[in-house]
């Protein structure tokens, strides 16, 4: 590996690169790494003019590389995608877009979706990701609430916006829609880009929706320097360097697909690598690994659950640097992927609303269960939920003297919300950990009632809410089901109204209903008519509902009277 020597001071750019330099060179250090990193918290900075754009004048490599499932592939150099997403960035401003402007992006992982990140950050828009499994419903939502100027989306999803109001400009990437401006047109604006002044480092450039506890989504906000600063931290703890070749399977519109897929590899100069697949196939995934010389692998568990089911030996020349995120791995995995690629995964821990915090470094001892040590630039404590007091388990929460760079600025438009987070000195994830005599942590769980059906974060309100408008619900509430392959699927407890019966052809109906008003990701797939358990005040308690979905998975199967999404040909067929 060569690592530039430190520059001298001066820049926003120098200083972003001296820290990053700094990581790289103590990337197994971890000791060092802790005690001596310094977050740059440069006033002006913009990571796409002040440290992208300057990579391709350093060397000439690959930023993107996909793969198509049909075996078409697009390489993009850092200097090519420089130029590109100038011309990008030109052709928007010609439409309106400027600095502030609120930017729905919803694209899958096509070229077009760096060269827009790229543009709008250029630009001081602020990029608001959205996953192409959104509905009209969630659309809406994003457009209202996130007071969207600008959608960027594919023609194929184009329709989507038809019942969603708004004076917002239409950009459509593929075919021409009509009433939408073409992506295409972009390829005859200027290369060469002039920004409009400089880019306050606290200026906002994400905003995230993420699922909650409440009627509506969190609208987490970071700036330029929160995300792209902040991930330095994830850059370390992957343990990327210049060069590599980098694969993260995530969805765009999540949080860990700009973790992963933008800034921390680009942190590093590294190569990101997409394989889009239609359907998962793992023999598949590991030949595109092997061609590719891929050195670098991030996966949530419900990948690396369907890897070991697959003969791992088949990738002859397996990534050095493993990781996986989301959930909690089980150390069954970890021995299977060592023994057979001589690996070890490493678990890191973060939210949307943070870089990395807590995470096993390369070169450090891994334990089983344990999702490692703070990372450098965090002051992690655990602190009891009820006393506040530091403990062995409690809340994951993050010191705030200093204020750790990666971590957001709030939740818009939702002041009552960001100072309860960021009460009493300390960021408090609402994740509660225990830790070792040696610093090293294990999640045990949430402190609400969200939870991870596959990689995705699941909000039981949202679900709950579609399921009352059904006829024949009366009361819902949904839990995690424990499930072999996604970890866990949402399971609804349902109480009925009227003279509604709890049987086969209810059941299907309330499951149709929930298939056809819910996002995929985010569908009921199992269902039992149940009296839900109450406190004295009437509040459900999901937690007993939880323990009983536990126990059940303890024993060996559902309960009787349990309906499955796979027991109706009708729903799957």
């Amino acid at each position: 590996m060569t690592v530039n020597s430190p520059p001298e001071q001066g820049t926003a750019t120098e200083e972003f690169r001296a820290a990053r330099d700094f990581l790289l060179r103590h990337r197994e250090d971890y000791d060092t790494a802790r005690a001596e990193f310094d977050w740059p918290r440069p006033a002006e900075f913009n990571w796409a003019l002040d440290w992208f754009d300057t990579i391709g004048e350093r060397r000439d490599g690959i930023a993107l590389w996909i793969v198509d499932a049909d075996g078409s592939e697009h390489q993009v150099s850092f200097r090519a995608m420089t130029h590109r997403s100038n011309q990008v960035a030109n052709w928007l401003r010609g439409l309106g877009v400027s600095r502030g402007d609120r930017l729905v992006l919803m694209l899958g992982n096509q070229v077009e979706l760096w060269e827009t990140i790229l543009a709008a950050m250029k630009l001081g828009a602020v990029i608001i990701p959205a996953t192409p499994l959104l509905g009209p419903a969630d659309l809406r939502d994003r457009i209202d609430r996130g007071r969207a100027r600008h959608v960027v989306t594919t023609s194929a999803d184009a329709a989507k916006f038809a019942d969603v109001p708004g004076d917002y400009t239409r950009i459509a990437v593929g075919e021409s829609v009509p009433g939408w401006e073409s992506y295409a047109d972009s390829a005859a604006a200027e290369e060469g880009f002039t920004p409009d002044g400089p880019t306050r480092a606290d200026d906002p450039m994400l905003l995230y929706f993420t699922s909650g506890t409440t009627a509506q989504p969190k609208l987490v906000e970071h700036t330029h320097v929160s995300y792209a600063v902040g991930h330095l931290s994830t850059m370390y703890w992957i343990g990327l360097e210049p060069g590599d070749v980098h694969l993260n399977i995530s969805s765009p519109g999540w949080a860990k697909h700009a973790w992963s897929n933008v800034f921390a590899p680009w942190n590093a100069e590294a190569t990101v690598f997409i394989y889009n697949y239609t359907r998962f196939d793992a023999a598949g995934l590991m030949t595109q690994m092997q061609r590719c010389g891929i050195t670098s692998f991030c996966a949530p568990p419900t990948v690396w659950r369907m890897l070991i089911q697959a003969d791992l030996s088949t990738l002859a020349t397996p990534p050095s640097k493993v990781v996986g995120a989301g959930e909690p791995l089980n150390p069954e995995i970890i021995e299977q992927v060592r023994r057979a690629w001589s690996v070890t995964i490493r678990d890191g821990f973060g939210q949307t609303e943070t870089s990395v915090q807590v995470a096993n470094t390369p070169g450090q001892a891994v334990r089983p269960g344990s999702m490692g040590r703070p990372l450098p630039g965090f002051e992690v404590a655990l602190l009891d939920p009820v006393t506040g007091e530091p403990a062995d388990e409690g809340e994951i929460c993050l010191a705030l003297q200093p204020r750790p760079v990666g971590l957001m600025t709030g939740y818009a438009d939702d002041t009552e919300r960001s100072a309860e987070v960021t009460r009493a000195g300390h960021y408090h994830t609402g994740d509660v950990g225990a830790r070792d005599a040696d610093g090293y942590i294990t999640y045990v769980g949430r402190t609400d009632d969200v939870f991870k059906a596959s990689d995705y974060r699941i909000s039981p309100f949202e679900l709950e809410s579609v399921l009352l408008e059904h006829e024949a619900v009366a009361e819902a509430a949904v839990v995690p089901s424990p499930d072999p392959i996604r970890l866990a699927v949402p399971k609804a407890y349902v109480v009925l109204a009227g003279r509604h019966e709890p049987t086969r052809e209810t059941a299907l109906s309330i499951l149709r209903f929930a298939r056809e008003h819910l996002a995929p990701y985010k569908r009921v797939r199992r269902l039992e008519f149940y009296e839900l358990p109450k406190t004295i005040s009437g509040k459900i308690r999901r937690v007993e509902l939880r323990g009983r979905e536990n126990e059940l998975h303890r024993s060996g199967g559902g309960a009787e009277g349990e309906f499955r999404e796979e027991d109706f040909p009708e729903l799957t067929g």
